[in-house]
């Protein structure tokens, strides 16, 4: 382990953000982890969880102080995702997905808005990102939830799948496509609905593989009526928010892997250890350390390249698109692959839910389909390459 030990003792945090992450590790490991098993049994929304996110001000850190917060870097903000996950990825989820939904807000907000919404984000309110539809997954072009403008409203008519924290959110960043603008690109774009909006209900709540404490519902808009004051920027400009938006989330989410990743790697390294078959411990058979060897050095390798695209988006790079991409399809891709080897190196035990490997290998898959299949991200970085 020394080696993944030397990596974390790399990252350059300030002394306040070292802190915060210490508080995060002593969460995870006095409720988060010994809760985990518990709350994927039953499905249930982690309600204690949140509340002690919550008592630690963790919302605060992505939210500027002007508005409520106690902003630190983005840096930070991956090593507490990376953290979290490796002691319940559901609860990493809901939290991380505040995240994501808020930062169109913060990043395009007008003054008046950020003053308005920010501080409920601030004091522990959860908000929704709401992109996906039936039509419309990985190509988010596809959309048809449509905004009509009408005096000083719009009104919202369509539905959402697939959204995390849909069924507790305060706020919900709502992508949709202007009724006045006819381009299926140009026309998307994006207003902040509040909870309780007439028009706005609950749908189905999926029954998941994985990080089955995080609700996931659908939503619909029925002739839901939202002040034009909710509107971001202008109509039609939703897509250039959306890139900017999946820019951070996508190494969010890449974190979030490489935690569930951590986790199941030193939950097998220590069975292995203590687990003896034909008179010697697992861990002296040469195969063995072969698939150590893989697993630790894909963690390695990985885990580098999410402190620099961190530290990319710290110091100002906004054109990370392409790096972006090859961090949350290799870190997913890797989470997927180490859980699987986990679950092999616990035997028969390893699909028991006893042991926490059979959680994390299901709690690992969604994270190659969310925020892009790792078949788009592929798509993307392949195209990036042709000469024009």
């Amino acid at each position: 382990m020394k080696v993944l030990r030397r990596l974390d003792d790399e990252l350059q945090l300030a002394e306040e953000e070292r802190l915060m992450l210490d508080a995060v590790r002593a969460l995870c490991r006095d409720q988060l982890a010994p809760n985990a098993a518990g709350h994927d049994r039953d499905g249930a929304f982690p309600r204690d969880n949140v509340k002690a996110i919550n008592q630690l001000g963790l919302n605060g850190m992505f939210v500027p102080d002007a508005y409520g917060g106690s902003q630190l870097s983005y840096l930070a903000y991956l090593a507490a995702v990376r953290e979290m996950a490796k002691a319940c990825a559901a609860t990493t989820m809901i939290w991380a997905t505040n995240f994501h939904a808020v930062k169109p807000l913060i990043d395009f907000g007008n003054e008046e808005q950020k003053q308005r919404l920010l501080p409920r984000v601030a004091k522990g309110g959860l908000v929704s990102l709401c992109i996906t539809e039936p039509t419309a997954g990985s190509d988010a072009t596809g959309m048809r939830t449509r905004f009509t403008p009408d005096g000083d409203g719009i009104v919202v008519q369509g539905g959402k799948t697939f959204i995390t924290n849909g069924d507790h959110a305060e706020l919900y960043i709502l992508f949709g496509k202007w009724s006045e603008i006819d381009s299926d690109k140009g026309a998307i774009s994006v207003l902040v609905m509040e909870k309780g909006t007439p028009g706005l209900r609950i749908g189905h709540k999926e029954d998941k593989m994985g990080q089955r404490a995080a609700s996931t519902v659908a939503l619909s808009f029925e002739d839901c009526r939202v002040p034009r004051a909710n509107l971001l920027c202008e109509p039609g400009d939703g897509l250039k928010i959306l890139f900017s938006a999946l820019n951070k989330s996508r190494p969010s989410i890449a974190a979030h892997a490489l935690g569930i990743a951590r986790a199941a790697f030193e939950e097998a390294t220590a069975y292995i250890n203590q687990r003896q078959q034909s008179g010697r411990h697992i861990i002296e058979f040469q195969g063995i350390q072969f698939m150590l060897a893989d697993m630790a050095t894909d963690l390695a390798l990985c885990e580098n390249w999410l402190w620099r695209i961190g530290r990319m988006i710290d110091g100002g790079e906004e054109d990370i698109g392409i790096e972006a991409s090859m961090l949350k399809m290799r870190a997913s891709d890797i989470a997927m692959s180490i859980t699987t080897d986990a679950v092999q190196l616990h035997g028969g035990y390893g699909y028991c839910k006893d042991f926490p490997v059979e959680r994390l290998m299901r709690d690992a898959k969604i994270t190659q389909i969310y925020e892009g299949t790792n078949q788009i991200h592929r798509q993307l970085i392949g195209r990036s390459f042709i000469e024009k």
